[in-house]
């Protein structure tokens, strides 16, 4: 390890400095210097940028205090060498845009000192001594990280590239970039040369060296794969990753992570080469993308799809860049208000903008709604079904995941579902099974219970088949297959979704319908969900919904396991479960109600007869305590080659624990039941004051076709895929 007093280290600290004049030619590529300059004249002018100012500044002293030190890699993710690399490529980018905003020379000459000392470090660097089986980097356990750093710190050496002899030019580039570059694209060209955000980061940061150091050759291999014919590289990338809606294939968790790598190089791309006209690029995607990124949270917090951890929010580094670059693009003033809620932004013209703008009350509330986000290149690979009862933080937001697999972090969940409601997560998706960054915890790695557990079908809110996961467990097999969207629609009587999966279980084929249901006098709307299986042999057909919250009532009378708790299973997730209790609902008592915050829950069952209820608790046969404890329960119907699951969720009533008060703990609603006639299935919602809903859902998503059903007398008619009949007290 290199460590050394910067007080040390020449006279960089007495404001020498490094020549006397700026090179020709080796100018800033991202923001000119006359855009800097600009910038430097307003940078106390706004809250925003001023405070970003001062936190940049108060970081990079930090560093400039404790003396360079450039550590021999060894560490994995959390580590100490792992970290140290981290804050100095913060540093590096941070000293950089500090030296161009306030002139001071200590900052380009802080940034200069730790480059030089990288270059001559990095040539001596072979695999990192902590790789995994994934690809190894030279700074880090894997080249992602490394990826990272250059992307960092070429920006923190573009803005005080001109400041140097050209003797320290020529050590940067020569001993430093160029070979990081050679590495990351040639030097793994399997990671390189392949549609993935991996393959993004490194292209960016090829691309960004290449701009930095005008050399054209890394920024056409950049942008367009190594062997230059567009079938990978960043055009590529942009070309396969996203949606026409600017829906990222590996879900909203890794779409935040990949935003920085597309925005970033996207902005140098438009400052060096302009014509490429790369933010108008398949009809705006990237710009899609950013309010896209946006669209899939709740209050702030990324929809934890996929490998995603929960605690993600808008609050990233990923996203002070994308909301500072997407305003300057669009001056959409609903970015404002999204970086109010972030209170930062980042030290550019961009980032500028965004506080000058912010100041002057220009923004706008970011218009979040129900919709319809597609999923794959061709828009025809499913999609995101996002159901909101309205714009605020406590309204419900039901989302229904009928997306493509979304490759190696995608998970085996076809047609699932998450709800948020009065602020919180009801149902729940795991996400993933890892501790980013936590060194105890396997290096910070995905542990092996992200397989085991995690990314199995039993741990998410669908169908399960005979104890097994969709596509056998193998995510190849699955991004050959998406669900197919069959109908959505969101109009003020109800939001409505229906999707259909084949393909997931040989033989068999399932279709669910999710409505969301707004009731007048009733403050949050209830959820109707419609699974219908339909297979070529008998079959066991487990329906699992994972829920936060401590139950209050279960209305069917259950086994407990008082004395020993068993395992439901042996593999595919079963294995990781824990039984506390098996029941057998009857027709008219099949419900569990549960309390979330100060909020009442009641989960109806119309199960098929004969169905089972088995209540558990994931944590089972894991002995490093790695996996959360968490509840759920499942519906499980045995030896039937095709079965329906009609099920209600209310949200109902309030518990105020400072006034020791509570209301409505008890349901709504009154009977709920459910027909199937010749050409769809109805149901309906009988609430305790009288009043009756009934939802009529055709089997054709046609939306002229007219259907025709009668139930207890009642006859109804309407056309398309879905409709709703209301009924008044008595009726």
């Amino acid at each position: 390890m290199t460590r050394f007093a910067f007080l040390l280290a020449g006279t960089y600290l007495l404001g020498t400095p490094a020549i006397a004049q700026t090179a020709p030619g080796a100018q800033p590529t991202l923001f000119r210097a006359s855009e800097m300059a600009a910038t430097a004249t307003e940078a106390t002018a706004y809250p925003l940028f001023a405070a970003e100012l001062k936190r940049v500044r108060r970081e990079v002293d930090k560093a400039i205090k404790a003396g360079m030190v450039v550590p021999v890699p060894k560490d994995p993710g959390g580590g100490y060498t792992h970290e140290q690399h981290k804050r100095n490529y913060t540093a590096i980018y941070g000293a950089g845009l500090l030296f161009r905003i306030t002139g001071e020379q200590r900052y380009a000459d802080f940034a200069r000192a730790e480059l030089l000392e990288y270059a001559r470090l990095y040539p001596t660097l072979g695999n990192h001594p902590a790789a995994s089986d994934q690809r190894p980097g030279r700074l880090f356990w894997q080249s992602l990280n490394d990826a990272v750093w250059a992307v960092y710190a070429v920006q923190g050496y573009d803005a005080i590239r001109d400041t140097l002899s050209a003797a320290d030019r020529a050590t940067i580039d020569d001993k430093l970039f160029r070979p990081m570059a050679r590495f990351l694209s040639a030097g793994q060209a399997e990671e390189f040369d392949q549609i993935h955000n991996h393959a993004t980061w490194a292209c960016a940061a090829v691309g960004m060296i290449g701009y930095t150091l005008r050399d054209q050759d890394f920024v056409a291999v950049a942008l367009k794969g190594l062997k230059r014919d567009g079938k990978f590289g960043f055009l590529a990338q942009i070309d396969q990753l996203f949606s026409p809606d600017g829906y990222y294939v590996e879900g909203p968790y890794y779409q935040r992570y990949a935003m920085l790598p597309f925005v970033l190089f996207a902005r140098f791309i438009a400052a060096n080469q302009p014509e490429l006209k790369i933010f108008q690029h398949r009809d705006g995607v990237l710009l899609k993308a950013i309010r896209t990124s946006i669209q899939t949270t709740h209050g702030g917090y990324f929809f934890p799809f996929n490998d995603a951890m929960p605690d993600k929010s808008l609050k990233t580094d990923e996203l002070y860049q994308s909301v500072a670059i997407g305003y300057e693009a669009t001056r959409d003033p609903a970015l404002l208000s999204i970086a109010k809620w972030q209170g930062r932004t980042v030290l550019t013209p961009d980032g500028l903008m965004v506080a000058r703008d912010l100041a002057a009350g220009k923004a706008q509330p970011f218009p979040f709604a129900s919709q319809f986000l597609s999923d794959g290149p061709g828009g025809d690979m499913g999609g995101l079904a996002i159901m909101r009862s309205g714009p605020a933080d406590t309204d419900q937001v039901l989302v229904a995941k009928n997306a493509a697999m979304g490759m190696g972090h995608g998970h085996f969940d076809k047609l699932n579902w998450i709800l948020y409601d009065n602020g919180h997560a009801i149902v729940t998706d795991y996400g993933a099974a890892r501790f980013l960054n936590v060194e105890s915890k396997d290096g910070g790695r995905y542990l092996k219970e992200n397989e085991s557990w995690a990314k199995q079908t039993v741990a998410h809110n669908t169908l399960v088949v005979n104890e097994t996961s969709n596509f056998g467990g193998k995510w190849k097999l699955g991004d050959t297959l998406a669900p197919k969207q069959l109908f959505w629609a969101s109009t003020p009587q109800a939001t409505v979704s229906t999707a259909e999966m084949t393909g997931a279980y040989p033989g068999v084929r399932y279709r669910r319908t999710l409505v969301q249901l707004p009731v007048d006098g009733i403050e949050s709307p209830m959820i109707v969900d419609l699974l219908d299986v339909t297979g070529d042999k008998p079959a066991t057909y487990d329906l699992p919904l994972h829920y936060a919250g401590q139950i209050t009532a279960i209305g069917f009378p259950l086994q407990s396991n008082a004395a020993e708790r068993p395992v439901l299973g042996k593999a595919n997730g079963y294995q990781h479960i824990w039984v506390d209790a098996t029941g057998t609902p009857g027709a008219d008592n099949g419900a569990i109600t549960w309390i979330n915050d100060n909020r009442f829950y009641t989960y109806r069952m119309l199960a098929p007869a004969g169905a089972s209820v088995i209540l558990g608790e994931s944590g089972a046969n894991d002995p490093r305590f790695n996996l959360r404890r968490e509840p759920l329960l499942i519906e499980r119907v045995t030896g039937a080659a095709s079965a329906q699951f009609v099920n209600l969720l209310e949200p109902h009533g309030n518990y105020d624990a400072g006034e020791e008060k509570t209301t409505a703990s008890n349901s709504r609603v009154k009977s709920f039941t459910h027909v199937r006639t010749g050409d769809a299935d109805v149901i309906t919602i009988r609430l305790a004051d009288g009043r009756g809903i009934t939802l009529a859902i055709a089997f054709s998503a046609d939306a002229g076709a007219a259907h025709s059903a009668t139930v207890d007398g009642r006859k109804l008619d309407w056309k398309g895929h879905f409709s709703r009949f209301d009924t008044g007290k008595g009726n």
